[in-house]
């Protein structure tokens, strides 16, 4: 049984930083695909950063790039999110997710196989302006 565990959302002021954490059980976060969504009230779940471990390729929406970072633990089983220059439009719950190989299309993990994917019970991030 995959189990995610997020931790790290919180309140911040537009500029400012947050590491999320996702501590997985039953699932190697270096196998297949490994990342994050996002969820604003009234808005669709969105792909933030998703990494395919065996293709070498990770995805970043265009909102977040060079700004957000994902990066992983693998001794801790643990994938982190660093986000920076956080701004009030990336306040959403941010769910840690994992996916098997049905979850890959080529290179990358799919944005749209929303169904295909784990979710942690997510962590709210909050940023005024």
């Amino acid at each position: 049984q995959v189990q995610l565990a997020e931790s790290g959302g919180g309140s911040v002021q537009a500029g400012g930083s947050l590491r999320l954490s996702c501590a997985a059980s039953g699932y190697t976060v270096s196998s297949n695909c490994m990342g994050w969504f996002r969820q604003a009230p009234g808005k669709e779940r969105e792909g933030v950063v998703l990494r395919y471990a065996a293709g070498g390729r990770t995805y970043y929406a265009d909102s977040v790039k060079g700004r957000f970072t994902i990066s992983q633990d693998t001794t801790k089983n643990t994938v982190y999110l660093q986000m920076n220059s956080l701004k009030p439009e990336d306040t959403a719950m941010y769910y840690c997710a994992a996916g098997p190989r049905s979850s890959v299309v080529g290179v990358y993990c799919s944005l749209t196989a929303l169904r295909n994917y784990w979710y942690g019970q997510g962590t709210q991030v909050t940023v005024s302006s």
